[in-house]
C-alpha cells in the first residue's frame, strides 16, 4: 500500500528484454532511502518488486500483464519517475490509500498552465464510473483531488499546486501523453458490488 505522496523523483537508467516482459532499471537520483529484493516500490505509481538495488540502481521486472496495463512498455531511457516506498503502519496518510494497482492508462487532453495549472484527461477505458467529483485518483503514483468531472463528455481534471509540480514530474505531461490511472479503491469496491450484488443486479 501506498499514500499517493511521492518521495523522490528517478530516472529510468535502463530497459533491457527479459522473458517474458522488461527489466526496468531507475536511477534513484540521491534517494537516501535504499530498498532490499523483495521491497514494493511505487513506480510512476505502479507497484513493483525490487530484484536488485544499491544506491545508484534499482532493478525490477515488469511481466506482460503490467506492460498491457500501464505505460511501462513505452518508456525510454531518461524519463522522469515518481517513487514512493510501500506504506507501513506507522505511515502518515497524507494522501489516500494507493494500492500501486492500475487500472488503465489515461490519455492527457488538454494542459492549463499558470497560477491555476490543470491537466484534464481521458482515464481511459471503463473508468469514468469510479470518477467522483472532489473524490481522490491517482496519477502516475501522485494522490489528487478531482477538480472537475465530465461524465457526459468522458473527461476529469485536476488542479496542481506549486509543490507538487516541483516534486513529481507531472508538470512535463502534454497533450497526447499516456498517464497511469488508479481509481479511488473505495469507489472500485462499492460500484463492483453494486453492480453485481446489489439491488437489481443479475
Amino acid at each position: 500500500m501506498f499514500t499517493g505522496i511521492v518521495q523522490a523523483g528517478g530516472r529510468v537508467a535502463g530497459i533491457l528484454p527479459i522473458a517474458p516482459g522488461l527489466r526496468i532499471e531507475i536511477d534513484p537520483q540521491g534517494w537516501d532511502f535504499l530498498p532490499r529484493a523483495g521491497d514494493s516500490i511505487s513506480v510512476d505509481g505502479c507497484c513493483l518488486t525490487v530484484v536488485g538495488a544499491d544506491r545508484s540502481l534499482w532493478k525490477f521486472d515488469a511481466v506482460p500483464e503490467t506492460l498491457a496495463k500501464t505505460t511501462l512498455g513505452a518508456w525510454k531511457v531518461g524519463k522522469k519517475v515518481n517513487l514512493e516506498h510501500a506504506a507501513t503502519a506507522a505511515t502518515f496518510l497524507g494522501g489516500h490509500v494507493v494500492q500501486g494497482h492500475v487500472d488503465g492508462v489515461g490519455s492527457v487532453i488538454g494542459v492549463m498552465q499558470g497560477a491555476d495549472w490543470r491537466i484534464r484527461l481521458r482515464p481511459g477505458d471503463g473508468l469514468m464510473p469510479y470518477m467522483v467529483p472532489k473524490g481522490s485518483v491517482a496519477l502516475a503514483g501522485v494522490s489528487l483531488t478531482l477538480a472537475e468531472v465530465s461524465p457526459a463528455e468522458g473527461w476529469i481534471e485536476v488542479a496542481l499546486i506549486p509543490e507538487t509540480l516541483a516534486k513529481t514530474n507531472l508538470a512535463e505531461l502534454k497533450v497526447g501523453d499516456g498517464v497511469n490511472v488508479e481509481a479511488d479503491a473505495m469507489a472500485k469496491t462499492m460500484i463492483h458490488w453494486l453492480k453485481n450484488y446489489g439491488a437489481g443486479a443479475r
